[in-house]
């Protein structure tokens, strides 16, 4: 178990964010989407569908999806047929659709709806059963019909941020999001895993973004709120079995920096 350290507010928040333990993305569940990859590097894989993620992206926003739906719903709903918006882009259309919830008893009445693809589930996330079948059904590209795939998750909230890196692989887009105040410019020298590394290895480079943080910030409150989402992230991430080291480099980054903005903030109340 991670130590802990009292922060105000009474939130307790471990020292360090624990990584999983290493394991491999199954073969047989990227197979069993698309037999022709059964031998392909899951490396290899990846890269290829980050070329197709403006097209997956393209696809997701067509869909005239609700947010939500009522727990209730799930047992009578083992597909949605769904509007797509004309769009003058080429677009791949989502495989399935995800309806999170905590748990199969959680006490939440909506579940929440998030349109995926397949590939992008089993060649990053190796705790993931293998996917149900999916042939979507296209109606005159008005509507496509998709399975609905109920998982539950620790943070349904927090799903979004994890859910775009596994098509991006974007540490920048990622650390943007778990960190909403840090400087574009910073951002921008994010151009290789080894400046991420570097970052996370300097203490005063650390300190100014945590300093920065704290100045952009507006309250203690604000301070608390990312990091019960970035740890909410993690959470998602260890659960799914993401073993991608630049997501666990930037959770570590965001970590130290939150973690440092609230001991700032702390000391100057």
């Amino acid at each position: 178990m991670a130590s802990q350290q009292s922060y105000p507010s009474n939130v307790q928040l471990p020292r360090k964010l624990q990584r999983p333990q290493y394991i491999e993305v199954p073969a047989q569940n990227i197979a069993a989407i698309d037999p022709e990859l059964s031998h392909v590097p899951v490396d290899y894989i990846r890269r290829g569908l980050k070329n197709q993620a403006n097209q997956m992206f393209a696809g997701i926003a067509a869909l005239q999806l609700p947010h939500t739906m009522h727990r209730s719903q799930l047992h009578h709903t083992p597909s949605l047929t769904i509007s797509i918006r004309p769009s003058g882009h080429s677009s791949s259309y989502p495989t399935h659709i995800l309806a999170l919830s905590r748990s199969s008893t959680s006490s939440d009445s909506h579940v929440t709806l998030v349109p995926t693809h397949a590939l992008i589930l089993a060649s990053n996330c190796a705790s993931l059963p293998r996917l149900p079948p999916s042939a979507p059904s296209h109606g005159a590209t008005v509507s496509v019909t998709l399975p609905v795939l109920p998982l539950t998750i620790p943070a349904p909230a927090a799903f979004a941020p994890l859910h775009t890196f596994l098509y991006t692989h974007s540490a920048p887009q990622l650390l943007s999001a778990l960190l909403p105040a840090i400087p574009a410019s910073f951002l921008s020298t994010l151009t290789s895993p080894q400046a991420l590394r570097g970052t996370l290895a300097s203490g005063p480079a650390l300190h100014t973004l945590s300093a920065h943080l704290v100045s952009s910030a507006p309250g203690m409150g604000a301070l608390t709120n990312v990091a019960q989402n970035i740890a909410a992230v993690w959470r998602n991430a260890v659960a799914l079995g993401v073993h991608d080291p630049d997501l666990w480099h930037c959770l570590d980054l965001a970590w130290e920096v939150i973690l440092g903005a609230m001991n700032l903030g702390a000391g100057a109340r």
